[in-house]
């Protein structure tokens, strides 16, 4: 049969959505290059044009160079460890060709397994079912079809060499079953063209549709989205909805839990009410996947009293919760601060005899870290530990990770350690998690060579650092002083030579610019993108702490902003006339620097000129959490260093601000030229 067609105008319109208001596009800008006659000038080759601009790019991923190859980073949630734990059947599922009935069919899989992912299927098939004698089963077919679900294009090769046999031999050609398994491997490959090209033709050959189509459908095309086309694959999506509603099509629980899982991920409260008001329209009644899918919603959202509400209902209609929506509600609880109520929740589902798991209890020791609640966190943990107690699961290393967060958080180094070795004496291995969490607590309390035995104990026991663990470490080097620091600095050069040799070059005061930004360049392009931030950070720090050449600060700093680490920083409220520095993701040897580049850069413009806000406003965070690090007050104690007029906010804990009129006499101490007013 031939292969499918690509939709016409005629029914493509079926699946897309109806026009809406887009952003306008703008209008291109096309430099405009002014050639003179008299003196013709050579046009710049691409290569040369685009060179200024490969200086401020850095790699997407990392590149770990060949002689030092590294693990991809492994930073794990506590709450929530990897599958097949969050898996919901909790057990690996057999391959469709460990299936007793596929026993027959193995030298046919056998022979399909050997061909390449786009030769034609039709030959084997036709010499294992020769016609009119053998042909093949439904069960056959659908067997075939699971075997075949990871390859998309054999999938499509086997389906229309079904879809060709005569009907007398195969009368299963136009079940939609059939149908219904080929779009599960067009949707597990996220070939959403081929999955619509399919559907579309399911409707031309009169062949029906029903529940497990369009759910299939719509979850392939949520499965299909990508971040930059994110909503243009939601309405088509709603446009599919649409379609199926309008043809009769009666939304069972499975499709209303993606939709509320796909407009949770979007972000987007009208489409969760959207679900609400059709479910009410159909008639169904939410049962528990509902619930915990619409609850994870509303979590990502940002709403958490509608979560409360929504539970309380749910427990109100008679539908039991089980642990993964108590981890759903801890988790929007946690978000928003509300600490106690998730403990009052789980006491009173513990009441109940609602079943827990170690996932619901790894959130909930998570929250409490989050939230600071370290003495809820430990009668939870000895909960967990007591063997009389078969309600709640023992703790597993995820567990003891979350708990020697807590005491790190509170720069608790003796029961962190303490915790730490109980975990490995108890036979459970730690993670590099738990590792680095320890050596940063030592480090804080300046235990420095505690840090560097748990290190160096963790080699031996095969850990694979990874670069958060290096971005530990360097945090661990800016605080150290002395042999202490060289004793660091050899444990790192072990795996990461190139970033031990970029601290040698900060140290050396002949070194320029070009030879700090070549191998501040080599270290970030090695390094995941997360912990490119705080590496500049610690590198700052670093400068700062150990007396290194006091220009490096400033030209880490500016090669940071260079390459977008430091983009967002700086905010411009022109209709309040006001001018902020946001410093609350930096550290504090971070801060120091960006506001005194800040300040120069206003001294500079104040010198030339050119006009001032009305109002300037620094925010350093409020650091009332009791596990803040003191930003604020380290920041305020530089300010009266330096006797800038800045003071702090009466209306907002964590801001400092200072107007035109106090920080103008300020500036010109560092220029001649008066300052001007803006407007």
């Amino acid at each position: 049969m031939a292969p499918l067609p690509a939709p016409t105008a005629a029914s493509a319109f079926l699946f897309h959505a109806p026009p809406r208001n887009h952003l306008k596009p703008k209008t291109s800008s096309r430099p405009t290059t002014i050639c003179s006659a008299s003196s013709p000038s050579p046009t710049p080759s691409l290569a040369d044009q685009l060179e200024p601009l490969s200086r401020t790019l850095l790699a997407d991923k990392p590149t770990p160079s060949a002689d030092n190859p590294r693990p991809e980073p492994t930073w794990v949630n506590p709450s929530k460890p990897r599958p097949t734990v969050l898996s919901l059947r909790r057990h690996r599922r057999r391959p469709a060709s460990s299936h007793p009935s596929s026993a027959p069919l193995q030298p046919l899989i056998r022979s399909l397994r050997a061909l390449p992912d786009d030769a034609d299927l039709a030959p084997t098939l036709h010499a294992f079912f020769p016609l009119p004698d053998s042909p093949p089963t439904s069960s056959d077919a659908l067997l075939l079809l699971n075997y075949l679900h990871p390859s998309w294009r054999k999938t499509l090769s086997l389906l229309t060499y079904l879809r060709a046999l005569p009907a007398e031999s195969f009368p299963a050609a136009q079940d939609t079953i059939i149908f219904n398994v080929a779009l599960k491997s067009l949707r597990a490959a996220r070939r959403w063209p081929e999955a619509e090209r399919l559907a579309l033709d399911m409707l031309d050959s009169g062949i029906p549709l029903d529940n497990i189509t369009y759910s299939t459908l719509i979850t392939a095309a949520r499965r299909c989205r990508q971040f930059a086309k994110a909503l243009g694959m939601k309405e088509e999506v709603l446009a599919l909805f649409d379609r199926a509603r309008g043809s009769g099509w009666r939304p069972d629980h499975v499709a209303f839990a993606v939709l509320a899982k796909m407009f949770g991920e979007a972000g987007d409260y009208d489409g969760i009410q959207l679900v609400f008001r059709e479910m009410r329209e159909v008639g169904v009644r939410p049962n528990i996947f509902v619930y915990n899918a619409l609850l994870e919603a509303l979590g990502k959202t940002g709403k958490p009293g509608l979560a409360r509400s929504l539970f309380e209902e749910m427990a109100a209609g008679g539908v039991q919760p089980n642990a993964r929506t108590l981890t759903a509600v801890a988790k929007i609880y946690g978000r928003a601060r509300w600490g106690r109520d998730a403990l009052q929740l789980w006491e009173r589902m513990r009441a109940r005899k609602v079943p827990a798991d170690s996932i619901l209890c790894n959130t909930l020791l998570s929250m409490c870290a989050d939230v600071g609640l370290v003495a809820e966190a430990e009668q939870l943990f000895a909960e967990m530990k007591d063997p009389e107690l078969d309600d709640v699961p023992q703790p597993d290393k995820w567990s003891y990770t979350a708990m020697i967060n807590i005491y790190g958080s509170i720069r608790d180094a003796d029961r962190a350690l303490q915790l730490f070795v109980e975990m490995l004496e108890s036979g459970i291995e730690a993670n590099i998690m738990s590792y680095t969490i320890v050596i940063q607590c030592l480090g804080k309390a300046n235990r420095i060579r505690d840090a560097v035995e748990v290190l160096e104990a963790g080699l031996e026991r095969g850990l694979k650092p990874d670069d958060r663990l290096c971005g530990c470490l360097l945090s661990v080097v800016a605080l150290s002083t002395g042999d202490e620091t060289e004793l660091v600095l050899a444990c790192l050069e072990k795996f990461n030579p190139n970033l031990v040799s970029l601290i040698r070059t900060l140290g050396d005061a002949e070194a320029g610019v070009d030879e700090i930004n070549n191998a501040l360049k080599a270290v970030l392009n090695a390094a995941d993108s997360v912990v490119r931030r705080p590496y500049c950070n610690c590198l700052i720090d670093i400068c700062q702490n150990h007396g290194l050449p006091p220009q490096r600060s400033a030209e880490l700093f500016r090669l940071a902003q260079r390459y977008g680490l430091y983009s967002k920083l700086h905010i411009r409220k022109d209709d309040a006339d006001e001018w902020l520095l946001d410093l609350r993701s930096l550290s504090i040897g971070a801060a120091k620097t960006a506001f005194d580049d800040w300040m120069s850069t206003l001294s500079e413009r104040a010198a030339e000129g050119k006009p001032l806000p009305l109002s300037f406003n620094v925010f350093t965070g409020s650091s009332t959490h009791k596990f803040a690090q003191g930003l604020a007050s380290a920041f305020a104690a530089h300010l009266e260093e330096i006797a800038v007029p800045f003071r702090p906010s009466e209306s907002q804990v964590g801001s400092f601000v200072s107007s035109r009129d106090e920080l103008a006499p300020w500036l010109q101490t560092r220029g001649s030229s008066p300052v001007v007013v803006a407007g």
